[in-house]
């Protein structure tokens, strides 16, 4: 089938006419909206692009908003506990300073009561201790005077003990 020995000059011109109009009807009717709906699909793909990145920078500004906001809570929390255990150790501090301060009180009150109550036993004891004094020197006289002889030997060691000036 030799192509060069079908060829047809009329077929030809016929086709290549149908081809013209064609692609002229396609020139006139079609690609203009064909044309129009791509670029219009372009910039809505563009778009979108540029929406995603617009979302990208937001999302990042967000991200670094978010740390610094946690970053700032810690903080505050850690400040808190912080002032909170101050908090505590004063207030331990001042119940132990308090609490000693009675004690030391309680102490001083016990050392003055037990003083008061040693000097009242000592007054006591001198007191019956004179007593007793009293009472044995009344009887150790009186057996010492019932007798003159003895009250004569007495009386001269007395004498003899005493020096005149």
């Amino acid at each position: 089938m030799d192509i060069f020995n079908d060829f047809s000059i009329g077929l030809f011109a016929m086709q290549l006419v149908i081809l013209l109009l064609l692609l002229f009807l396609l020139a006139k009717f079609a690609w203009k909206p064909i044309m129009d709906a791509l670029t219009e699909r372009e910039e809505g793909i563009q778009n979108a692009l540029d929406a995603a990145e617009d979302a990208k920078v937001e999302m990042q500004n967000l991200t670094a908003s978010n740390d610094k906001l946690l970053k700032d809570a810690r903080a505050e929390r850690e400040t808190m506990l912080k002032e909170a255990r101050e908090m505590k150790d004063k207030m331990i501090s001042e119940a132990k300073e308090e609490a000693q301060t009675q004690a030391n009180a309680m102490i001083a009150q016990a050392q003055s009561a037990i003083e008061g109550e040693k000097k009242a036993a000592m007054a006591e004891l001198k007191s019956h201790v004179a007593g007793l004094s009293v009472e044995i020197a009344e009887k150790v006289v009186r057996q010492e005077l019932s007798n003159k002889d003895k009250q004569l030997e007495l009386v001269e060691s007395m004498l003899g003990e005493a020096t005149l000036n």
